[in-house]
Parts: C-alpha cells; sequence; structure tokens
C-alpha cells in the first residue's frame, strides 16, 4: 500500500481531532444540560471545546507549512555546478497574489547538514539581498556521494525564514574525459555576472572561434578575490574579476599555444600584450587578460611517484662527504662565573661609593656656597646691630611722656610701675 503524502496525514489527524472534540463538547451538553438547568454553563464548555480545537488544527497546520522543501539535484565530478537561489522559489505568497511592486529584500545560509560550513567544493554568493545567489563550485573525486545542503533564507522586511534542503547526488560525468584545461582572467565581470547559464554559453561560444574544433565545457569559475585579488575601487566599470577553466577533449589550438609561449611571457614582463596570432572572439563583451591564461595538458600521465625503500640506516662510503669531527667536552662553569659575577662587583662598587658620597662626612660642614653666603650675612646683620652707637628713640625710655615730650629720670623701679595707676 503507498505511503500517504505529509499533507494528507495533517488532514486525517486534523478531521480525527475535531471529530474527538466535537464527541467531548456533546458529553459536555449532555452532562450539563440534564434537568435542563445548567444550559448557561453547557454553551460556555461547547465554546471553549470549539476554541481549543480550532487551536489545534492551526497548529498542526502551521507544523506541516514548516516542512523544508527538498530538491535533488546531480552535480558530476569535474564540471562546474552552478545552483541559483532564486527569491520566488523561497517566498510564500497567498495564491490570489501575483505581483509585487516593491522588491523583497532575502539573504541567505546555506550548511552542510550536520556541519556549521558548506563543503569544501562549495562556495556561495550574493551581490545584494536584491539579488539572487549562487552555490557554486566543482566536485572532487573524493567528494563523489550524497550530502545534503541546508538552506535557510531570510525575509528582511518580515523576519520569516524559509528552509530548503537540496540533496546532492554527485557522480561521474558521461563522455569523453577532458583532459585539455585553458584557464581566463577575465577582468570585465564578477563572478555572479558569469554563473548564470546564458553569460557562460555566451563565453563558450565566443572561445571556440580561438579553440577549434572542440567541444568546450566549464570545468571551473572562481572569483577572482579568492585567488588573491584585490578588491576594486568604487568607481564604474571596475570588475572584481573572474577565473573560468574550460576543458575539452581535443588539443590546445595554435593561437592558445603561442599565447603562451616563451616570447608572449617576456612582452608581459616587458608591459606589452602576448602575441595572439588570431583574432580576438572574446572581445569586447569579455576583456581576458592575455597574460594570466594557463593551459594545462593532462593527456600524458605523470609518472607515479616511487615509495620510497627503506635502507639498512648506512651511508654508502662518498669521497665528497666529510662527516663532522666530534666536538670536545668543555666547562662552561668559569665562564658563566666571570658573566654573572663580574657585573655584580662593578655594581656593588658602585653603590657603595654613592653610599659614601650621600651619606659620609655631612655633619657640621655647609656644602653649598648658597648656604655659606646666607649664613655669612645674618652674621654680619648681627655684628652691625650689636656695634651701633646711636641714642636710643625716646619711645623706648621709661617715663616718657608723648605729649609734653619730657623726659623724667627714673625714680622707682619701672619694673614695679604698673601700666594703670588705678589699679593701686
Amino acid at each position: 500500500m503507498p505511503s500517504a503524502s505529509p499533507t494528507s496525514r495533517r488532514s486525517y489527524l486534523s478531521l480525527q481531532l475535531l471529530d474527538l472534540g466535537l464527541s467531548h463538547s456533546m458529553l459536555n451538553l449532555e452532562l450539563w444540560g440534564r434537568g435542563h438547568r445548567h444550559s448557561a454553563l453547557a454553551g460556555a464548555a461547547m465554546a471553549a471545546a470549539l476554541i481549543w480545537i480550532s487551536l489545534l488544527v492551526g497548529l498542526l497546520e502551521g507544523l506541516g507549512g514548516t516542512e523544508a522543501q527538498q530538491t535533488t539535484l546531480h552535480p558530476l565530478v569535474g564540471r562546474v555546478f552552478v545552483h541559483t537561489l532564486d527569491h520566488e522559489s523561497f517566498l510564500q505568497r497567498p495564491e490570489h497574489v501575483f505581483s509585487v511592486s516593491a522588491p523583497i529584500p532575502i539573504t541567505y545560509h546555506a550548511h552542510l547538514q550536520g556541519h556549521p560550513d558548506l563543503p569544501r567544493w562549495l562556495r556561495y554568493t550574493q551581490r545584494s539581498p536584491y539579488q539572487p545567489g549562487f552555490l557554486y563550485g566543482t566536485a572532487t573525486p573524493e567528494d563523489r556521494g550524497h550530502q545534503i545542503i541546508e538552506v535557510t533564507a531570510y525575509n528582511r522586511d518580515s523576519f520569516n525564514t524559509t528552509q530548503q534542503m537540496l540533496v546532492l547526488l554527485i557522480g561521474d560525468p558521461e563522455g569523453p574525459l577532458l583532459p585539455y584545461q585553458a584557464e581566463f582572467l577575465v577582468r570585465s565581470h564578477d563572478v555572479e555576472e558569469v554563473l548564470p547559464s546564458i553569460p557562460a554559453s555566451r563565453f563558450l561560444t565566443a572561445l571556440g572561434g580561438l579553440w577549434e574544433p572542440a567541444e568546450l565545457q566549464l570545468v571551473n569559475i572562481t572569483s577572482a578575490l579568492d585567488r588573491g585579488g584585490r578588491v576594486p575601487l568604487p568607481i564604474e566599470g571596475r570588475k572584481e574579476g573572474v577565473y573560468i577553466k574550460v576543458g575539452s577533449a581535443s588539443p590546445f589550438s595554435t593561437c592558445l599555444k603561442m599565447v603562451v609561449s616563451p616570447d608572449s611571457h617576456a612582452r608581459c614582463a616587458q608591459g606589452q600584450p602576448p602575441l595572439l596570432s588570431c583574432y580576438d572572439t572574446l572581445a569586447p563583451h569579455f576583456r581576458v587578460d592575455w597574460c594570466n591564461v594557463s593551459l594545462v595538458d593532462k593527456s600524458v600521465p605523470e609518472p607515479a611517484d616511487e615509495a620510497p625503500a627503506p635502507g639498512d640506516g648506512i651511508l654508502e662510503h662518498d669521497p665528497f662527504f666529510c662527516p663532522p669531527t666530534e666536538a670536545t667536552n668543555r666547562d662552561f662553569l668559569t665562564d658563566a662565573l666571570v658573566t654573572l659575577l663580574v657585573p655584580l662587583l662593578v655594581a656593588l662598587l658602585l653603590t657603595l661609593l654613592l653610599a659614601y658620597v650621600m651619606c659620609c662626612r655631612r655633619e657640621g660642614r655647609i656644602q653649598m656656597v648658597h648656604h655659606r653666603t646666607i649664613r655669612g650675612n645674618t652674621e654680619e646683620l648681627r655684628q652691625m646691630a650689636s656695634s651701633r652707637e646711636v641714642p636710643r628713640p625716646l619711645s623706648t625710655l621709661p617715663m616718657f611722656n608723648v605729649h609734653t615730650g619730657e623726659r623724667l629720670p627714673p625714680q622707682v623701679d619701672s619694673a614695679q610701675v604698673p601700666l594703670i595707676l588705678d589699679q593701686h
């Protein structure tokens, strides 16, 4: 019996819950409505049951709507893989809405299931939230198998999230191998401008005029920033650049071989364009840097590296090999003592000398000329004051009348005369 779809299972479960809720409501009505005594309580119970059932049904529908969409893709080993993350495939619009006047900003986050980042062969890029995102890369033979990529879209206006599962079944390509591979640096485009199928097909068609007769296929596309390129200035016409690798089963043309000849490399080193014996069919749509063209020929298999055989550990006799002589044992105790003790002794002597200069033979001696001058001037002033013979001022004499100016000889001891006579 075929398994039912998730939508039919959710509908069946919703109907079962609705039937259960109605039965529960009817039972409440029968219990509460006996004898027609509690009709109001019965109506309230029925309303509560209906609300509860509607909430459960809405919750189940919401859970069913959040299931991640699943898409199966088939990348091939040695071929470029490009998947566009289009806004339309992630937007959940009502059925009656056919168009949106303003674009909706959406950003994406992609990672390998069970891991925080993408696998090593896969890259993600998006120029702005208003433009689609791209997952691109070239799988290697080690990546062959089954991989699941989880993509989460963030709506920057409504803050809604939508999840999508990409099931990658990586297999081997059909048809002949591509032993002849050429890589070109296109400076007139960004990586987002070459990833869509139309520009990529246009590049292969234009390159076919330089590589005849050959059935060309894209092998890899890499941004120049991932290869060490610089971010261009925000000037119109400046692009980041992109490396495009093309493979074919046919050998390289004479025109391409001349581009990578030693004469062309010499001209590129002098700042001149390389030799090009044919018409540049890529111009003017694709501005290729012909000094950065590389050709790889895999038609001749490389010789396998021989495994090193273990030897006996004894070097063979070689007349040109002079082994170093054995070094004699040396005693470094004397050198260590001299290195440590001599600076310590010098520092100790300097410390003792500084302590003697600062602390010894300083008591009772004037050390500075400035202090000596002040002391001499003080002594000189004292000598002048003691040797003067001028009369004392009258105001300093005892019994001097300041009103009449009389000077009376002291008849009594002035020390016994009170200052205020009324005190006697």
